[in-house]
C-alpha cells in the first residue's frame, strides 16, 4: 500500500498484455522534453497508457464518486493526484523516486495491487509518465469530498448534550409516586395505558436488598425482624445498615473491578502475574465503603500521582495505587516490536479510560476517524500523547509494568533503611569469606586448584557431572548455522567443544536453555579455551528475570576460574521462565568457542570445583601446613555459617517497604503524531494533546513538561462534562434494577442504544452532582422508590405492550451472579473466611500453583487470572477481564444446573451446612426444613416442598448419625441447585 494513502484493495490495476519492456511510444514521450501544458504526443501517451488504468481499477477507491473514499486520495483529477492523500503527493512530477504511486506499484512500500504485481511494462509506462513531469490534460479542481467528523453535528447527539435540570412530571395517580423516580416512570406508564406492578412481599423485599448491596442473603432472624416491623421507615432502616456495612464495599468494589478490567496476571503469551494489583482491588473496595465521591475516585484513578499529596500517609498510598488502574490492562509483554507494544499499550488504556468512565469506544479512531461517533483520529492522537508522556513500560526482551514505592511513616522508613544497610554488611562479610574460604579449599590436597592444574597438566577433560550446579555442554545446546567441533584442546569440558571457523558473519548462535530448580539468584559462567586466534569481544547474552544483558567475552585471555572458566555475573531468575543464555558471532574479530554453561547458586559457589577466581592479586591465606590449612578452614566455614545465619534473620525480620502497580509521568513529556493507519512506523502529523473535541469547546491548556494526565482527569470529572455522571447513575441503576436506563452501559455512543427514559436519567445524573457525586446516596434513592419495590409478576396487558419492560412496569427477575451463589454456598455451610483485603496471590506460589491454593475467602478476594477463571466463576459468567464489562452476560446453560448437581464443592459445602443445621438446638424436624429453607430461599417452604423433604426423609432414613448428614446434606444440595436459590425476584 501507499503508506495508507491507497488502503487495502485499492489500486486493483492488472496489465495490459504488452511486453516486459516500455513501449515505442513511452521512449518517445521521454524523448521529448516536458512542457507547461501537455501537447498532443503527451496528452495521447497519458489517454492511451495511464488514464485506463486509473479509470478502470483506481476509480473505485479514489474518485469524487467512489461509495467509500480509501486514504483521502483522489486520482481523479489532476490536482487531486497531485495533492494525494493522508501520506502526502500520490506523484511528484519529474520525480519517480519521490511519487508514492510508484512506490507502491513496484511493491517497495505497500503492494498495489494486492491479487499480485503489474507487469514490468505497466509500471515502466507510469514511470515515463513522472518522469516527464506527470503531463494530464484533466482539468478542474479536485472535487470536495466530505472528509472528517462534523463536531456542531455531533453535539446535537443525546450523549454529548449538557446535562439538564428536568422539571419531575405530573401524573393522574398520584398516591403511588414515593419518590420523584417513582414520577419519571409513572409518567410514561400512564402514556402507554399501564400501571405498575404491586409491592413485593417483605420477604422477597429484604431479600433483593441484601443480594444487592453486600452479595449475600439476610439470615432467618434478619428477614422474620424486618416483617414484623411496621415502622414507615423500616426498609430505609435496613438500606443504612447494609450500606455502612464492609461488605457493601466488597459487593459495589466488584461492579467497578469488572469495569477496571481487574485481573491478577497479564494474560498474553507470557502471562506475568500482578503481585501487587490487590492493592487496586482493596482501594477501590474501600473507596465505595468510604464513600469517596465519584469524580474524586475518578481524579485518583488516572492522576492519582499527580495530585497535591495528602497529609496522611494512607491518603497518600491510596491515590498513588489508584493509577494501577492504567496498568491493569491484557497486554502481551512478549511483543518484541517495543514501539508496537508501547502504542498497543496505549490503546488498552485509552479504550479503558474512554469505556468506564465516559462509555465511549475511542479506540475504533487508532486507524481512522471513527465510523460511528464524533471522534476523528486527531482526537485518539491527542489522548495518546498523554499516555505516551506517562511511564508504564519497563524494558526487556519481556517488558514489565512499572511498580512504585509507596509513602510509609518516617520511622518505618527509618527501620528499612536500617535493616538494609544491616543487610548489606552482612553480605559484604559473606563474600569476604567465601573468598577466603575458596582460596583455603583450593589448597587443601585434592582441592580446586589442584584438580585444575592436574587437569591441565595431563591434557585431560573435566567430567561435566563433577562439577556444582546447572551444567550444560555443548551438545545440549542448540545451533543455529554451522559449528565445527574439536578435541584438539584436551582442557576442556566434556567431549568437545565448539568454534565458528572464524566467520564473523553474524548468522551462528549457539542456545543454551536451562530449567532452574528455583527463582532466583544464580551466577553464569562460561567454558571456552583461550588463545591468540580467539575473538576479543564474543558476544554472550543472557535472558533473565530483568530482561537481557549481553557480555561481550574476550576469549584471548584464559578464564579467570580455573583457567577455564568465566564469569558473566549474577543475575535473577523466575522459575517458570527458562533461562537462556546466547553465544552469537556477530561483528568478532576471531574464532568464537563455546565449550559449556555453568548455573550456580551463590550457597553453590562454595563447594564448586572451580570456585577459584584465579585472580593473582587476591591476598594468599597465611596458613601453609595441611593441618594449618585444615584447621583455619574450619574456622572460616563456621564464620560463614554464622554470617549466613544472620542474614538469613535479618531477612525474616525486615519489613519491606510496599509497591504498587502505579505509573509516573515522563521526563520528555510531550506531544504526539497521529500514527496514519495506526501504523506506529508510518508517523503522521503532530496532534497537540487534548480531550474529546466534541464534549468540550476548547481543548485545556497541558503544561509544559507534564503529561496532561491531571487536565484530563479534571476534564473528565466535572460537572461540566456531559457523559461523566450520566454513565455512572446508569450504572448504578443497571445493578439495581437488572438493566440500565440505557442498557449498553458501556457505549454511549451511536452503536448503543439510546435511553428508555432521557429526563430521568438527566435527573438522576443531575442529583448525584448535586449531592457531592455521592454512589451511597444514588444507591439509597434509588432503592427508596416505589419503582425498585416492585414485585415481579406477569401481566398480558403490559407485555403485549412492552415485552421487554423497558418502562419497567414490574421488577425483573435477576440471577444471581456467580459471586454471590458461592459466597452464599460458604456462608451458609459455616466455611466463608469474612477476612478482608490482602495479596490474592501468596508470593510462594507461582503461575500454575494458584488455583491449587485452595480458598474460602469471599469471591471479590479470589485471584483472577486471564488465561484460567476460576471454575465457578467461570460456568456462572464472570465478568471477561480482558475487557470492560459493564454488564456481564448472563446465560442460562445445561453446564449451570450440571455444575451444582456434580461439583465437589458444592457437594462438601452442602455436607457442612447440613452438620450445622443439625448442631442448632432446639429445632425438629419440621424446624429445620423451615430454617434451611428461609437460609437458601429467603422464604418458609410451600406445603409441596415441606411434603417432598419429609417423604425424603422417612425414604433415606436417619438412624445413625451420618445417615442423617447425609440425607440434609442432600436437601441442602437439592437447595443449592434449584432455580429459587439461584434468582432474585
Amino acid at each position: 500500500m501507499l503508506r495508507g494513502s491507497l488502503g487495502t484493495g485499492a489500486l486493483l490495476l492488472f496489465g495490459f498484455g504488452f511486453g516486459p519492456a516500455a513501449s515505442a511510444d513511452a521512449q518517445a514521450v521521454v524523448a521529448a522534453p516536458g512542457a507547461e501544458r501537455p501537447d498532443a504526443q503527451q496528452i495521447a501517451f497519458f489517454e492511451a497508457r495511464i488514464r485506463p488504468v486509473l479509470v478502470k481499477h483506481c476509480y473505485e477507491c479514489h474518485a469524487a464518486d467512489a461509495e467509500t473514499l480509501r486514504g483521502g486520495l483522489l486520482l481523479d483529477t489532476r490536482d487531486g493526484t497531485l495533492k494525494g492523500g493522508d501520506s502526502g503527493p500520490a506523484v511528484v512530477p519529474s520525480k519517480p523516486d519521490e511519487s508514492l504511486l510508484l512506490e507502491a506499484l513496484r511493491y517497495e512500500s505497500y503492494e498495489m495491487p494486492p491479487a499480485g504485481k503489474l507487469p514490468d511494462n505497466v509500471i515502466a509506462d507510469f514511470e515515463t509518465w513522472v518522469k516527464l513531469g506527470a503531463p494530464d490534460p484533466r482539468d478542474g479542481k479536485a472535487a470536495v469530498v466530505q472528509q472528517g467528523i462534523d463536531l456542531e453535528s455531533g453535539r446535537q447527539f443525546w450523549s454529548f448534550q449538557l446535562i439538564a435540570k428536568p422539571d419531575v412530571p405530573a401524573v393522574k395517580r398520584a398516591d403511588w409516586p414515593a419518590t420523584p423516580i417513582d414520577r419519571f416512570i409513572l409518567a410514561d406508564l400512564e402514556a402507554a395505558g399501564l400501571a405498575p406492578a404491586p409491592p413485593a412481599d417483605r420477604r422477597t423485599l429484604i431479600r433483593r436488598a441484601h443480594f444487592d448491596l453486600t452479595g449475600l442473603p439476610p439470615s432467618p432472624e434478619e428477614i422474620e425482624r424486618f416483617v414484623a416491623d411496621d415502622q414507615p421507615d423500616a426498609f430505609a432502616r435496613v438500606i443504612d445498615q447494609l450500606l455502612d456495612s464492609p461488605r457493601f464495599g466488597e459487593r459495589w468494589g466488584r461492579h467497578w473491578l469488572d469495569v477496571a478490567r481487574y485481573a491478577d496476571s497479564s494474560g498474553g503469551g507470557r502471562s506475568l502475574i500482578f503481585r501487587e494489583a490487590w492493592r487496586y482491588r482493596d482501594y477501590v473496595i474501600r473507596s465505595f465503603n468510604d464513600d469517596k465521591p465519584f469524580d474524586r475516585f475518578v481524579m485518583e484513578q488516572i492522576a492519582g500521582d499527580l495530585l497535591p499529596q495528602p497529609e496522611s500517609v494512607a491518603d497518600a498510598q491510596a491515590q498513588l495505587v489508584a493509577t494501577g488502574f492504567i496498568e491493569l490492562g491484557p497486554i502481551n509483554y512478549e511483543t518484541q516490536n517495543k514501539e508496537q507494544l508501547r502504542m498497543d499499550a496505549i490503546d488498552e488504556q485509552i479504550d479503558a479510560v474512554g469505556g468506564a468512565f465516559l462509555g465511549m469506544t475511542i479506540g475504533c479512531a487508532r486507524c481512522h476517524d471513527h465510523k460511528f461517533d464524533p471522534i476523528p483520529t486527531s482526537d485518539y492522537y491527542a489522548l495518546a500523547g498523554i499516555f505516551r508522556s506517562t511511564h508504564t513500560l519497563t524494558p526487556g526482551n519481556v517488558s514489565g509494568f512499572l511498580t512504585r514505592s509507596l509513602p510509609v511513616e518516617r520511622e518505618v522508613r527509618v527501620a528499612f533503611e536500617e535493616g538494609a544497610r544491616e543487610q548489606k554488611a552482612r553480605e559484604q562479610a559473606i563474600q569476604l569469606a567465601e573468598t577466603e574460604l575458596k582460596q583455603l579449599k583450593a589448597q587443601l590436597p585434592g582441592g580446586t586448584a589442584q584438580a585444575a592444574a592436574q587437569a591441565a597438566a595431563r591434557n585431560q577433560p573435566l567430567d561435566p557431572a563433577l562439577l556444582a550446579g546447572i551444567v550444560l555442554d555443548d551438545g545440549e545446546a542448540k545451533l543455529a548455522g554451522d559449528w565445527t567441533a574439536s578435541t584438539f584442546n584436551a582442557f576442556r569440558v566434556g567431549k568437545q567443544y565448539l568454534h565458528d571457523e572464524n566467520a564473523r558473519d553474524g548468522k551462528k548462535s549457539v542456545e543454551f536453555t536451562a530449567t532452574l530448580p528455583a527463582a532466583g539468584e544464580y551466577e553464569i559462567r562460561f567454558a571456552y579455551n583461550s588463545g591468540p586466534t580467539r575473538a576479543s569481544n564474543a558476544p554472550v547474552t543472557i535472558r533473565h528475570a530483568q530482561g537481557e544483558t549481553t557480555v561481550h567475552l574476550d576469549q584471548r585471555r584464559p578464564g579467570g576460574i580455573g583457567g577455564l572458566f568465566a564469569s558473566l555475573g549474577r543475575y535473577s531468575f523466575d522459575a517458570t521462565v527458562p533461562a537462556v543464555v546466547t553465544v552469537a558471532n556477530t561483528d568478532t574479530d576471531g574464532f568464537v568457542i563455546v565449550d559449556a554453561i555453568q548455573f550456580l547458586r551463590p550457597d553453590e559457589i562454595e563447594g564448586n570445583d572451580l570456585a577459584l577466581r584465579g585472580d593473582a592479586t587476591s591476598p594468599a591465606p597465611p596458613a601453609t601446613r595441611p593441618a594449618d590449612l585444615e584447621r583455619t578452614t574450619k574456622q572460616v566455614e563456621a564464620r560463614l555459617a554464622a554470617l549466613r545465619a544472620e542474614l538469613d534473620t535479618l531477612k525474616k525480620e525486615a519489613l519491606p517497604l510496599p509497591v504498587a502497580m502505579a505509573v509516573e509521568d515522563l521526563a520528555d513529556a510531550g506531544d504526539y503524531r497521529i500514527c496514519i493507519r495506526g501504523n506506529s512506523d508510518n508517523l503522521g502529523p503532530h496532534v497537540p494533546r487534548g480531550f474529546l473535541t466534541v464534549a468540550v469547546e476548547a481543548n485545556l491548556e497541558i503544561p509544559k513538561g507534564q503529561s496532561g494526565r491531571l487536565q484530563l482527569a479534571q476534564w473528565i470529572a466535572s460537572r461540566d462534562n456531559p457523559l461523566t455522571a450520566r454513565v455512572m447513575v446508569n450504572r448504578v441503576w443497571h445493578h439495581l434494577l437488572g438493566q440500565g436506563l440505557v442498557r449498553t452501559v458501556d457505549s454511549f455512543g451511536a452503536t448503543g442504544e439510546k435511553p428508555s427514559h432521557p429526563l430521568l436519567l438527566d435527573w438522576l445524573a443531575d442529583r448525584f452532582v448535586e449531592d457531592g457525586w455521592s454512589v451511597k446516596r444514588a444507591i439509597r434513592r434509588i432503592m427508596l422508590s416505589k419503582t425498585y419495590q416492585q414485585a415481579v409478576v406477569e401481566n398480558p396487558k403490559a407485555s403485549a405492550v412492552d415485552p421487554e419492560n423497558r418502562l419497567l412496569w414490574r421488577m425483573n427477575r435477576r440471577r444471581l451472579d456467580a459471586e454471590s451463589i458461592r459466597d452464599t454456598v460458604l456462608l451458609l455451610s459455616g466455611s466463608l473466611d469474612e477476612t478482608a483485603g490482602g495479596p490474592s496471590v501468596p508470593d510462594s506460589l507461582q503461575f500454575e500453583q494458584v488455583y491449587e491454593h485452595t480458598s474460602l475467602r469471599r469471591s471479590v478476594y479470589l485471584p483472577v487470572l486471564r488465561n484460567r477463571l476460576h471454575e465457578l466463576l467461570f460456568v456462572f459468567d464472570f465478568a471477561n477481564p480482558n475487557m470492560i464489562s459493564g454488564r456481564r452476560n448472563v446465560s442460562t446453560l445445561a453446564t449451570q444446573a450440571l455444575y451444582l448437581m456434580n461439583s465437589p464443592f458444592v457437594q462438601e459445602q452442602s455436607q457442612a451446612a447440613a452438620k450445622r443445621l443439625l448442631a442448632r438446638e432446639g429445632l425438629d424436624r419440621e424446624g429445620r426444613i423451615v430454617r434451611a429453607c428461609a437460609e437458601t430461599l429467603g422464604r418458609p417452604p410451600t406445603a409441596d416442598e415441606k411434603r417432598l423433604f419429609f417423604a425424603f426423609l422417612e425414604e433415606t432414613g436417619s438412624d445413625s448419625p451420618a445417615d442423617l448428614t447425609a440425607a440434609w446434606a442432600s436437601i441442602y444440595h437439592s437447595l443449592f441447585a434449584c432455580v429459587d436459590f439461584r434468582y432474585l425476584d
